[in-house]
């Protein structure tokens, strides 16, 4: 009787180890997915950031002609697929848990926020965010990259 408790006790040992094995195993390659999600978010981003700096760079008055008011249409066209591009790039990145944001006007936060500097404003609440230069990135709850931040100096 000894012996049977003692391979019952034995399979059963057998049995938790091998869940624990496959327990480990998906969230091991749960988390090998989110590093290489992580890693490939961070390239998309800097392209996001590019695209961002070409949309700024035409002024809304090139978009149209000069002469006679009429829309500069190899322009615009240009224009508009760059952004239709960034906001194929943005649902993309949605969808897999990417979000973007702009704290202006918040509290700065430390855990969220870098700040590039601080000024003086009156009538601004000190230690708010000014200016957002550079928007950050939430990825499941997780920061993927901080917002570049312009802060309220205290003033006295």
């Amino acid at each position: 009787m000894a012996s049977c408790a003692t391979r019952q006790d034995a399979r059963l040992r057998t049995l938790a180890d091998f869940e624990n094995l496959q327990k480990i195993s998906t969230r091991e390659k749960q988390q090998a997915k989110d590093f290489a999600l992580q890693a490939f978010a961070k390239d998309l981003i800097s392209e996001i950031d590019v695209l961002n700096l070409a949309l700024r760079s035409i002024p809304a008055e090139r978009l149209v002609s000069s002469s006679d008011h009429t829309p500069n249409s190899d322009l615009l066209g240009l224009h508009e697929g760059v952004k239709l591009t960034k906001r194929g790039i943005e649902k993309v990145l949605a969808k897999h848990g990417v979000v973007a944001f702009d704290p202006t006007g918040e509290q700065f936060d430390p855990n969220r926020h870098e700040a590039l500097y601080q000024a003086p404003v009156p009538g601004k609440e000190p230690g708010s965010v000014l200016e957002c230069q550079e928007i950050g990135y939430m990825i499941k709850d997780r920061l993927l990259r901080p917002a570049k931040v312009g802060v309220v100096l205290w003033t006295e």
